[in-house]
């Protein structure tokens, strides 16, 4: 009896252990549902959130006071780039006066100094003049000695403005500051030299205003 009876007992125990194994949920499956939960809150969030941000977007009130502001903010800037050009239209419209101006004044006033300067050669020539008005002896000589000084005046005052007189007497005949009218023999003068000047020229700052006009010499035949 009492061998028959331990089989049965230990049946009863093993399927006592696999209902209660039976009863006891399964980790994984637990973690699993907690998961799908947890997904299942944030998408619900991020649906609440949708629906309120679009019922902001959607409120015509919001949106216009949105527009009002950005125009606001607009129209101070369009303003203060309008003031910005008009200063900018006005100063240059200044400068260019301010410009025209100094043009004018110097076209006006460029021979200022050489008219100050050629003056005194005036006065002298004329005191020559006044001189040869007089009837006494000497005149004619007072007369030529005021115009050579008036000369010698009129020349020094050129100089000052970088004007040179060309004399080229006995010199060698350079075409690009001489002109010459004829070729003479001549024992006294080299060949290709300069017997005489008809017309003396001028050179302003190294460039020749107006050529002398020479007489070229050549061997004598």
């Amino acid at each position: 009896m009492t061998e028959e009876k331990q089989p049965e007992e230990m049946n009863v125990k093993a399927e006592a252990q696999v209902q209660e194994t039976k009863a006891q949920p399964d980790e994984d499956v637990v973690l699993q549902q907690g998961e799908e939960v947890v997904k299942a809150d944030a998408s619900s969030q991020e649906q609440n959130a949708g629906q309120e941000e679009a019922q902001a977007k959607e409120d015509p009130q919001v949106t216009i006071a949105a527009l009002k502001s950005q125009l606001e903010v607009l129209a101070k800037q369009a303003l203060s780039d309008k003031e910005k050009m008009l200063r900018a239209v006005a100063e240059a419209d200044n400068s260019r006066k301010r410009a025209e101006a100094d043009v004018e004044r110097e076209r006006k006033y460029a021979l200022e100094k050489f008219v100050k300067a050629l003056i005194p050669v005036v006065d002298s020539l004329d005191m020559a003049l006044e001189a040869g008005k007089s009837k006494s002896e000497n005149a004619q000589d007072a007369m030529v000695q005021g115009v050579e000084a008036t000369l010698r005046l009129f020349l020094k005052e050129l100089s000052t403005f970088g004007v040179e007189r060309i004399d080229p007497v006995g010199e060698p005949f350079d075409p690009n500051v001489h002109q010459a009218i004829s070729m003479i023999p001549s024992k006294d003068v080299k060949p290709n030299c300069i017997v005489s000047v008809m017309q003396k020229g001028f050179i302003l700052n190294g460039r020749v205003v107006r050529p002398a006009t020479v007489m070229v010499a050549k061997a004598a035949e």
